[in-house]
């Protein structure tokens, strides 16, 4: 799940990324990671939010379109199936996800 909020007095947007704990039981640790990172797998760790949602919030440059994924435990990749669109990934045969702004 993806919230999107705009600022009003800079051209960014609040994103705030959020997979569901339920889900990711067993998970000791999720990273977002994209293009707004450099690729980073460990510069956008989420936290486990009282809401049950694992959470990570980047504010983002608007007008402009970014890949990403979801990284579990360092091994495992997933998208995000609320992202705005997919694409085919330039390093392998998986999709990334993709969050226009």
């Amino acid at each position: 799940m993806i919230e999107k909020t705009y600022l009003k007095t800079k051209p960014q947007c609040k994103v705030k990324f959020m997979l569901p704990a339920s889900e990711y039981k067993n998970a000791k640790s999720i990273a977002v990671v994209g293009d707004f990172n450099q690729w980073d797998k460990q510069a956008n760790l989420m936290k486990k939010q009282r809401s049950g949602f694992f959470a990570s919030t980047l504010n983002l440059d608007v007008q402009t379109s970014y890949q990403f994924r979801y990284l579990i435990d360092g091994e495992e990749w997933c998208n995000d199936e609320m992202a705005d669109d997919h694409t085919p990934s330039p390093i392998g045969p998986d999709a990334n996800s993709v969050l226009h702004l």
